[in-house]
């Protein structure tokens, strides 16, 4: 697969726009952007009129091509320019009836023809991870096309999240791109810098789905139990989100990290990602993260010696954690960067397979 990414960082969306039609040239087929949140509307509506035949998905918030990093400022565009094959669309209604524009997802497979090792489902959804993931997943697991995405992040506060689909925006929505790359294959990854603490396994016996919140473990408050595994507060326990998430657990090894963000006042937990009733969780300690992050390039590299695109999210987490460590750069720059063009998004939240997760790097790489 071909591909150029192109990051503007002019002062108005106009300029940044014509910077970014002046380097890239040649129509290309499929197009993914992010931007500031004021821009979204005029970006995606340029883009589309620029690029007619181009299939283009996009939203506002923190992005990043390598080490050059944007705080909801100016304008990264991801264009596939040959040896691809794009479709794009939405899924809207994501809090009340998504199965209802199922259908648009079912016709782009039928044009794009995909194949398992060739093809994924890149996203971005404003909201009701859970809902999205299982209902695109109904149509994608008939051709086992792999689905990686994002949550948005980074919206204005009483704004609404938004994406947008080939020159128009919409809220309570999932934008979503199938990419076949007609040139070689695509790989999926997900790297999870964190893993149990070594105490006991736990099971949600009390939880309200709606709001995400974990109101006990064990028939215990949530909090309770955490701050006493845990030996930490429960003033702060909000606070150790970075060291130590809670993780569900799923067979006897894999885990999907669930992000505590607010102590509720019964002593419940609200989280990022939804936890069921009856599911098994652990606390998680972060690891070596450099190490992982190296092991990670290594797996990669052995896969796809010379990739032509990786496309990313990373959670604000590990994008907090790690700028806080001084690590943020190297990390983008030198470690992930080393393999190639890396542009990738800051999600709130990351999709991958048949889960929503939460403090995880996702990613596709295209031979």
């Amino acid at each position: 697969m071909q591909s150029k990414t192109i990051v503007s960082s002019k002062g108005s969306c106009q300029e940044a726009l014509s910077d970014v039609f002046a380097q890239l040239g040649t129509d290309p087929v499929g197009i993914i952007f992010c931007c500031e949140y004021d821009w979204i509307s005029e970006v995606t509506s340029s883009l589309k009129s620029r690029y007619p035949s181009a299939q283009i998905i996009g939203t506002s918030g923190y992005f990043y091509a390598n080490a050059d990093i944007h705080e909801n400022t100016g304008l990264m565009v991801v264009a596939m320019t040959g040896d691809a094959a794009v479709e794009a669309g939405v899924i809207k209604h994501l809090s009340t009836v998504p199965l209802s524009d199922l259908f648009h997802l079912e016709e782009s497979l039928r044009r794009i023809s995909p194949s398992s090792d060739n093809t994924i489902c890149f996203e971005f959804c404003t909201n009701d991870e859970e809902v999205m993931v299982s209902t695109v997943n109904m149509t994608l697991e008939k051709k086992n096309v792999a689905l990686i995405g994002g949550s948005v992040f980074g919206t204005p506060e009483g704004e609404d999240a938004l994406v947008s689909v080939n020159g128009k925006t919409y809220k309570n929505a999932c934008a979503y791109i199938l990419i076949k790359n007609l040139s070689g294959r695509v790989y999926t990854y997900r790297e999870n810098i964190y893993a149990p603490a070594g105490g006991p396994v736990h099971t949600a016996t009390k939880v309200n789905l709606k709001n995400k919140e974990l109101i006990e473990l064990d028939h215990r408050s949530a909090a309770d139990v955490y701050s006493q595994e845990t030996g930490v507060d429960r003033s702060r326990i909000v606070d150790n989100v970075l060291q130590q998430p809670l993780g569900r657990l799923v067979g006897d090894e894999d885990v999907f990290i669930s992000s505590m963000y607010e102590v509720g006042p019964g002593g419940s937990l609200v989280n990022y990602k939804r936890i069921n009733l009856n599911d098994t969780l652990v606390v998680l300690k972060l690891q070596d993260y450099k190490e992982i992050n190296r092991n990670t390039v290594a797996a990669i590299r052995s896969d796809v010696p010379n990739p032509k695109l990786i496309l990313s999210v990373n959670c604000i987490y590990r994008y907090i954690l790690f700028n806080q460590e001084g690590y943020l750069k190297t990390f983008l720059g030198d470690v992930m960067g080393s393999l190639g063009t890396f542009p990738g998004y800051v999600g709130g939240g990351e999709q991958y397979l048949h889960q929503h997760v939460n403090q995880t790097m996702v990613c596709a790489v295209f031979e």
